[in-house]
């Protein structure tokens, strides 16, 4: 089974589920899953994780994110976006200088409404469901944070916008709220997802070229039980996302403690510093294969498992 994290560049016209079905056709295996979802007209960066690292995908939902938007003012859809019904048109009356302004009021936390057309449930049911069925039912405001925003261009009644956003953004809420403001109305006419974590568009590759290259190394073994390090560019180590943390390395008295899932005494570990408690950690194997993330407990005075992604 190979195990790992793949940039994926998501072309317009495919959900995220869509990619994961493909690639489990790609690699032969069923162990994938995605980091988030992109709308089917949304284009970028979609880590996928294979194997072993399906264990992280809720980890790097939680990452901080960067999107280049384009948002068309003096419409509104239902939608929130270009592809929706019309449900009102306005003369675009602000100037560039307010409009900047507006934009720049955005930046830090503000309460967001969750669109009907998304994946949140209410009452076990998808918005987007009961979106689709016409029906709107009350959602309540969650805190997003948007970092910042750099206006690209201003030519009016379009305003292309680079953001970078905590998780559970809508940018297309952001679009659809900074009209309001406005007093006339918008929508995002496009999306481009540019940055997740440290996985970015410039090394994002898209399903056919992942297709190439995984069948040109079964054409090279053939008949082997593939690996990660078959796929050399292609595939990111488990512990990529984790280099935040100080790394320590289990001795051979600890191995037997840590493969049983047990906590680590710090005369177990290599590299170990009394400055790491209180920090999470990353550990490894004798052999320096990652084993998870750890974390300090005072009161047993060990490092404790958090996430483990052996066996």
């Amino acid at each position: 089974m190979v195990s790992g994290i793949i940039n994926v560049y998501k072309e317009k016209g495919f959900t995220s589920h869509d990619v994961v079905a493909k690639l489990r056709g790609i690699f032969k295996q069923k162990k994938i899953g995605h980091t988030g979802t992109l709308d089917p007209d949304a284009e970028g960066v979609l880590p996928v994780c294979l194997g072993k690292a399906t264990k992280v995908c809720d980890l790097l939902t939680d990452k901080d994110k960067e999107y280049q938007t384009a948002l068309l003012l003096g419409r509104v859809t239902d939608t929130q976006d270009i592809t929706g019904r019309v449900t009102k048109e306005c003369p675009v009356t602000c100037t560039e200088e307010e409009i900047r302004e507006i934009i720049a009021g955005f930046v830090g936390v503000y309460p967001q409404v969750p669109p009907m057309y998304s994946a949140l449930k209410v009452g076990g049911k998808k918005l987007c469901d009961l979106a689709r069925e016409g029906k709107e039912v009350e959602r309540k405001p969650r805190n997003v944070q948007i970092f910042s925003i750099e206006v690209i261009e201003a030519a009016l009644p379009r305003v292309s916008m680079r953001v970078h956003c905590s998780k559970g953004t809508y940018i297309r809420t952001l679009c659809h709220d900074i009209g309001v403001k406005a007093g006339c109305g918008g929508c995002m006419e496009s999306l481009l997802r540019t940055r997740v974590a440290d996985f970015r568009l410039p090394k994002a590759k898209k399903l056919s070229e992942i297709e190439e290259q995984v069948a040109a190394v079964r054409a090279q073994h053939p008949g082997k039980e593939l690996e990660k390090g078959d796929f050399a560019g292609l595939i990111e180590d488990i512990d990529s996302i984790f280099m935040q943390y100080p790394g320590v390395f289990v001795k051979a008295e600890g191995t037997k403690l840590m493969y049983n899932g047990n906590p680590l005494k710090p005369h177990c570990l290599s590299g170990w510093e009394d400055g790491y408690k209180g920090e999470r950690l990353r550990v490894y194997d004798a052999n320096q294969v990652f084993a998870g993330i750890y974390q300090w407990d005072g009161a047993c005075r060990c490092i404790r498992p958090i996430k483990i992604f052996l066996g």
